[in-house]
């Protein structure tokens, strides 16, 4: 298995959480504690659970740990939709980080498809 770090996917979801936390720093300062924690927290979980998974050297343990960042994208596309609704967002904003967590799901899920 790479090292973790040479992981595009792991180096894509690491400019993304850069790019989460710039952005959310605009939210409301209401939402400090409630959404803007949240997404921050799930955009830091992908990065965290590939460089986990991939530190057990376990296959069965590295495809849970890929698992567990596919469901927090899954989490950070909810949310970053509940950001523009409530207007946290402009469509631009919103639509350039959907489609950046869309491709790291998708490729998240062809390294799982890849290693089992």
């Amino acid at each position: 298995m790479a090292n973790f770090k040479e992981l595009l996917v792991w180096q894509k979801s690491i400019d993304f959480v850069t790019e989460i936390y710039r952005v959310s720093d605009t939210f409301s300062m209401h939402e400090m504690y409630g959404l803007t924690s949240q997404i921050r927290r799930a955009s830091v979980s992908v990065p965290s659970n590939i460089a986990e998974g991939n530190s057990r050297r376990s296959k069965p343990d590295y495809l849970q740990f890929l698992k567990i960042s596919g469901g927090s994208c899954s989490e950070i596309e909810t949310q970053l939709l509940i950001s523009k609704n409530l207007n946290f967002l402009k469509e631009n904003e919103y639509m350039k980080l959907n489609n950046a967590i869309i491709e790291i799901s998708k490729m998240l899920n062809g390294l799982i498809n890849s290693l089992q």
